[in-house]
């Protein structure tokens, strides 16, 4: 199997991958534009195609900005309102398995910088029905937060007529270096259901087995391309006009907005995804069963290609994370209401057999031996020079205690539509 020879991704990456010559992947290739590109003259791109969709009468927003109690969200709000002046309308989907700190977040995102939010909260029911059928048709707890996230946006673009919707980074570029940052790409139906939705739409899910109806699947229907085309809706990624570095970008943040960190369970990034209590831990898990590798590995191949980690210390922790248990699986299978037996046949359908194998006893083991690391010298050819050597992140003090019997609310707060 072949592993980049700078960062630590393998050809089996589930968004695709190619290496060249010298074993280096293409999202370590690609990665090397933030260092070339001229982003004072991409940032004049960016607040070109800004001014454009500023509402000159003021009777309405100047784009949608879509918005987590996580990842960019800080950032990217405050880049858009406070440094280009943008009126942006925030949305945000109710993914149930919100966190203390990420509910809070989300408040104080709203409070701090003064916009309005709307947000989508679909029926528990609903939601729990769909889970269970995505995590047996194709081994997914997750479909439901990918689907809400990046179809309630274009919804609300569409009902308010507002053209311009303002994602964070493109991930096919970050991650595996699907298109080059000058492409300029902006978000698609086709990209959605390919990547973000692992194939299927929210009509493909309609099933007599799983009791899901067309009322179910309806809040998460993309809107008909006409409806599309009349509003003129866009999707643009900030990360093909500024240097992105969402390391650097929480911590300004936390500098100048207070935003709350949060310990993970399976990598050292207390930074992204704290708003979600599966996230880093049974989705991750998940998604270890079926391609190989998880979150961690993400974060140590971006910090390497940021130049603030060397591969030997990457290596290091993946091994410390990789195979760790999920800490939450107990709560979210009292949520989802089936039994531990249950959830472990249902996800075992989906295991990646190039990766998994039974032993005598019939247990399920790692494949390790196809996990062979380049040789040192070819390593050494490509590696890039640390820069910063700084693989601490934060955690902040937690701002206020709970008083529920655990840390976890599953049902969000904000305005329901």
């Amino acid at each position: 199997m072949k592993i980049c020879t700078r960062c630590l991704y393998h050809q089996y990456h589930p968004l695709n991958i190619t290496f060249d010559a010298q074993g280096v992947c293409s999202g370590c290739r690609v990665h090397e534009e933030k260092d070339s590109l001229n982003w004072k003259e991409r940032g004049e791109l960016l607040k070109n195609i800004l001014e454009n969709y500023k509402n000159l009468s003021e009777n309405n927003y100047d784009c949608i900005i879509p918005v987590s109690g996580a990842r960019d969200s800080y950032f990217i709000v405050h880049i858009i309102k406070n440094v280009y002046k943008m009126n942006p309308l925030l949305v945000t989907y109710n993914k149930h398995y919100n966190t203390d700190v990420g509910v809070r977040n989300l408040a104080n995102l709203r409070i701090l910088f003064d916009c309005d939010i709307m947000t989508l909260t679909v029926n528990p029911e609903t939601v729990k029905k769909i889970t269970k059928a995505t995590l047996r048709k194709f081994g997914s707890i997750y479909w439901h937060c990918l689907a809400g996230q990046t179809v309630f946006p274009v919804q609300i673009a569409v009902k308010f007529k507002i053209p311009l919707i303002i994602w964070g980074a493109h991930q096919g570029i970050d991650q595996v270096g699907m298109y080059s940052h000058t492409d300029e790409v902006e978000m698609t139906r086709k990209y959605r259901k390919e990547h973000d939705l692992m194939g299927y739409e929210a009509e493909d899910l309609i099933d007599d087995f799983d009791e899901i109806t067309q009322n179910d699947i309806k809040s998460f229907i993309y809107p008909d391309d006409k409806e599309l085309e009349q509003v003129g809706v866009r999707g643009i990624y900030l990360n093909n006009y500024l240097r992105w570095d969402t390391k650097a970008q929480h911590e300004k943040m936390i500098d100048l907005y207070n935003y709350e960190t949060h310990l993970q369970t399976r990598t050292f990034d207390n930074y992204n995804d704290i708003d979600c209590y599966n996230y880093s831990d049974v989705h991750d898990y998940i998604k270890f069963l079926k391609y190989g590798y998880g979150k961690v590995t993400d974060h140590v191949s971006r910090e390497i290609r940021l130049k603030r980690m060397t591969r030997v210390q990457g290596l290091a922790f993946v091994n410390e994370y990789t195979h760790k248990e999920p800490q939450n699986l107990d709560i979210f299978l009292n949520w989802l209401g089936i039994t531990k037996n249950g959830f472990y046949y249902l996800i075992d359908q989906h295991r990646n057999l190039k990766f998994w194998e039974r032993n005598d006893n019939w247990e399920w083991q790692f494949k390790k031996e196809m996990f062979i690391q380049p040789d040192e010298k070819t390593v050494e050819s490509v590696c890039l020079t640390t820069i910063e050597n700084n693989t601490t992140f934060a955690l902040t003090k937690e701002k206020t205690s709970s008083d529920h019997k655990n840390k976890y609310i599953l049902i969000g707060k904000g305005k329901n539509i």
